[in-house]
C-alpha cells in the first residue's frame, strides 16, 4: 500500500511539474503594456483643469498630461495611449477588472480606497482656497477673517460646505449654490465677498481671467491626488512611481513643469540639487 501511494504521489508531482513548465507564469502588467504597444488610461472628460475636451474636441488637462508622462516613459512616445472615459464611480471597478491599466482622474488618496487598489506616488496636493474680485472690499484672508459676520462666502452646495467654510472663517455667512457657475456669479455680482473653491480650480480660473480675481492667500483642507493601479503587481507600480517621481524631481521635470504652468498659471518649485529633498 505504501509503495503504491508513493508511486501515485510521484505521478501527481510529475504532472504538476509538466503543467508548470508548459504554462509560463504571467509576466505582469508592465510587460503586458509594452507588448500591446499602448497604455490604456481611465480618466474623465468634464472637469477642467484636470480632464476635459477643448474647443477642438481634444481631451486635455493636467490628469491627461500626467498620463502622457507615463506613456512617454514606456514608449518614448506620449501618443501611444488610449483614454477610456469613465465616471468617478467607475475608477476603482475599472482597475480591479483590468478594463484599464491605470486611472488618473483627480483621485483622492484614502486609507479605505487603499484596501481596494494601489496608489502611486502623489502628483498634486489639493486644498480649498478663497477667490475674490480684484480691488474688492477685502484685500486678503486676514481682512476677511477680521470682518467676521459681515463677510459672505459662496460655495458649491454639499453636506460639508458649511463646516468647510467655517473652518477658515468661523463667523462668515455661507451661501450655497447648485452649480459652480452660480457660485462665481454670486462673487461677480457682489452678493458674495469670496468664493470657496478647490485651489486648482482657483488657479485655473485666475489664469483664464487674468487680472480679474485674486487669491486670499490662505488654503486649507488638504487632500492628495494620485493615480491608481491594480494591487499585487509591484513591478508595474514601481515603474509608474519612477516615471512620476522623476517628472517631479529629476530628468523629466521640464515636462511636468510645463503642464503645471499651463493649467495652474504658476511654476512648481525646482528640484533641489544634492541630498534628495523627498527624504528630509
Amino acid at each position: 500500500m505504501r509503495a503504491t501511494a508513493l508511486k501515485i504521489a510521484a505521478g501527481f508531482g510529475a504532472v504538476t511539474l509538466a503543467m508548470s513548465m508548459a504554462q509560463p507564469a504571467y509576466a505582469g502588467k508592465l510587460q503586458d503594456v509594452l507588448s500591446r504597444g499602448k497604455l490604456v488610461v481611465g480618466t474623465g472628460s468634464t472637469n477642467p483643469p484636470w480632464h476635459f475636451r477643448d474647443e477642438s474636441g481634444e481631451l486635455v488637462g493636467f490628469d491627461i498630461d500626467v498620463a502622457k508622462i507615463i506613456a512617454k516613459g514606456l514608449f518614448d512616445d506620449d501618443t501611444k495611449i488610449e483614454f477610456v472615459n469613465q465616471a468617478s464611480d467607475a475608477r476603482i471597478p475599472n482597475i480591479v477588472t483590468d478594463k484599464v491599466d491605470i486611472a488618473c482622474q483627480f483621485i483622492t488618496v484614502t486609507a479605505a480606497r487603499a484596501q481596494q487598489v494601489a496608489f502611486t506616488v502623489p502628483y498634486y496636493r489639493e486644498g480649498v482656497s478663497l477667490m475674490m474680485v480684484a480691488g474688492g472690499k477685502y484685500p486678503d484672508y486676514a481682512a476677511l477673517k477680521a470682518a467676521g459676520s459681515d463677510v459672505t462666502v459662496s460655495v458649491l452646495q454639499n453636506v460639508f460646505a458649511e463646516g468647510m467654510v467655517k473652518a477658515a472663517l468661523p463667523d462668515a455667512k455661507v451661501d450655497q449654490f447648485e452649480s459652480v457657475d452660480l457660485m462665481y456669479q454670486a462673487l461677480n455680482s457682489g452678493r458674495a465677498d469670496a468664493a470657496a473653491t478647490d485651489t486648482s480650480s482657483l488657479a485655473y480660473y485666475m489664469k483664464q481671467n487674468e487680472g480679474r480675481y485674486v487669491d486670499s492667500g490662505y488654503s486649507w483642507n488638504p487632500q492628495t491626488y494620485a493615480c491608481i493601479v491594480k494591487q499585487g503587481d509591484p513591478d508595474w507600480l514601481n515603474f509608474v512611481n519612477v516615471a512620476l517621481r522623476e517628472s517631479m524631481t529629476g530628468t523629466t521635470f521640464p515636462t511636468y513643469k510645463a503642464a503645471y504652468e499651463r493649467w495652474f498659471g504658476v511654476s512648481p518649485s525646482e528640484p533641489t540639487i544634492g541630498f534628495p529633498a523627498e527624504f528630509r
